[in-house]
């Protein structure tokens, strides 16, 4: 059904914000929440959401949430109410971009009144050190929530896909008798059925290797901590922890800045992964490398993932050099320029050019896909490379 002439009228009020007097109750009091975000005309950002409920009069409005932690919470509280989360949660980070409230995220009031999500669990990291011990246990209440509620989306399809990946490489073409698969092997020789014996005479037999139970492939996953990639750390952490309860994989989580964390010891719980690491500051991606590349034992059953933007203060040839490397050796390696759902971002295009003609894929990767693109490095097939615009 179209919407009426006044639904009609009452959307373009709200869309050109202009403090119409005939907007009145929740549509005033919406207008008056995005207008304190997004006004920009002239005005004291200091002094609280202007504009009142939005019956002004045409009186002069000007954006601004006000500088104090009860106002922020009325604000987050009244967008929370008139809005679906899906849009809160954009708002509150256009807040804290535009408006400068990451500092006021120190005040575990606020915190609590704000709507947890990725972006959120982001800037709560790179506020780490600064966060007064009254506000850890909100925090760290809220990466949780985050962290629960990607694992309950990701992680049941991660283990399927993997799982099945990692049987195919499995299996072997000698099995003993108890390692065979019967319905494999029976499909694999209908060619061979002999009607006056009502029988199969199996030629070739499929089965698994006996050491299905123990470890087949490592993953390494090097992270660039720096600032802006704070979604894709959020979900490596939540990714590795998943692929660490695979016991045919030996998982491994560095994250770096100008510094090296081995974070492998604590991937049992995505949460202190997350309150380990350190966003923000500035990289050294040959170093991070060089770690991982010291820590490889198996590198024709290993996949090396770096997740990265590529841009580098260190030595400008030393990444190239320790991928190459690693690839003669054997090492599966991928370049992830993002693991979030933000779309492609800005990355250093020509180091992403001297990795490609080394046969190494480099692409953003969103969350759902980032299963099928493990698959199919564990065998050594070609990537589900995204398609860029």
């Amino acid at each position: 059904m179209s919407p009426t002439t006044d639904e009609r009228l009452r959307r373009w009020r709200l869309v050109l914000g202009t403090g119409d007097p005939e907007l009145s109750g929740a549509d005033a009091a919406m207008d008056a929440a995005l207008a304190a975000l997004y006004d920009d005309r002239g005005g004291d950002r200091t002094g609280g959401p202007a504009g009142g409920t939005g019956g002004g009069g045409g009186a002069a409005r000007a954006g601004g949430l006000g500088g104090s932690a009860p106002s922020v919470a009325r604000w987050l509280g009244g967008i929370r109410t008139y809005f679906p989360t899906s849009v809160v949660q954009v708002m509150q980070r256009d807040a804290v971009d535009r408006l400068g409230l990451a500092p006021l995220l120190l005040e575990p009031e606020l915190l609590a009144a704000a709507e947890p999500d990725v972006h959120l669990v982001g800037t709560l990291l790179s506020l780490a050190e600064a966060l007064p011990e009254t506000t850890r246990r909100t925090a760290r209440a809220v990466v949780r929530k985050v962290v629960a509620e990607l694992e309950a989306k990701l992680a049941d399809r991660t283990r399927t896909v993997l799982g099945g990946a990692l049987d195919r490489t499995a299996r072997t073409a000698r099995p003993r008798h108890r390692d065979i698969d019967w319905d494999r092997t029976l499909r694999a020789n209908l060619g061979t059925y002999l009607p006056e014996h009502r029988t199969v005479v199996p030629e070739r037999l499929v089965g698994h290797a006996r050491s299905a139970r123990a470890v087949r492939k490592e993953v390494v996953l090097c992270v660039d901590q720096s600032g802006s990639m704070a979604a894709s750390v959020v979900y490596a952490a939540v990714f590795g922890a998943v692929l660490a309860s695979l016991r045919t994989v030996a998982t491994r989580l560095v994250v770096f800045d100008t510094s090296v964390v081995d974070l492998t010891g604590e991937l049992a719980d995505p949460v202190d992964v997350l309150l380990g690491t350190r966003l923000g500051g500035g990289t050294d991606i040959g170093r991070a490398l060089a770690h991982c590349q010291a820590r490889i034992t198996r590198p024709a059953d290993t996949v090396l993932v770096l997740i990265s933007d590529l841009y580098d203060g260190g030595v400008r040839s030393e990444p190239v050099k320790r991928i190459a490397a690693m690839r003669a050796a054997g090492v599966e390696c991928v370049v992830l320029s993002a693991l979030s759902d933000e779309g492609a971002p800005a990355h250093d295009r020509e180091r992403a050019a001297e990795l490609a003609a080394l046969g190494v894929p480099v692409f953003a990767c969103t969350p759902d896909l980032f299963p099928e693109v493990m698959a199919a490095a564990l065998e050594k097939r070609p990537l589900p490379v995204p398609e860029t615009p």
